[in-house]
């Protein structure tokens, strides 16, 4: 199986979304559905352990999908 760049990259980049929608799905919040509905509980924490390895997975991984997606329309 020869997948030149031209192929590989969607593939690539598809596989790198999904990634990125799990881990924005899976960060909570502190404020569960009040948040939606416009509350402010006032409250901040900092991010501890795997809550802060979710929020740099998807700083990092969003970062990859937009250098893929330029990189898209370069190539």
């Amino acid at each position: 199986m020869n997948l030149n760049l031209k192929e590989l990259l969607p593939l690539t980049q598809i596989v790198v979304a999904s990634l990125v929608m799990v881990f924005i799905l899976l960060q909570q919040r502190g404020q569960a559905l009040g948040s939606a509905f416009g509350q402010e509980s006032g409250f901040y924490a900092t991010k501890r352990g795997l809550q802060k390895k979710l929020f740099w997975g998807t700083v990092v991984f969003g970062s990859i999908f937009i250098l893929l997606a330029i990189l898209n329309l370069v190539i």
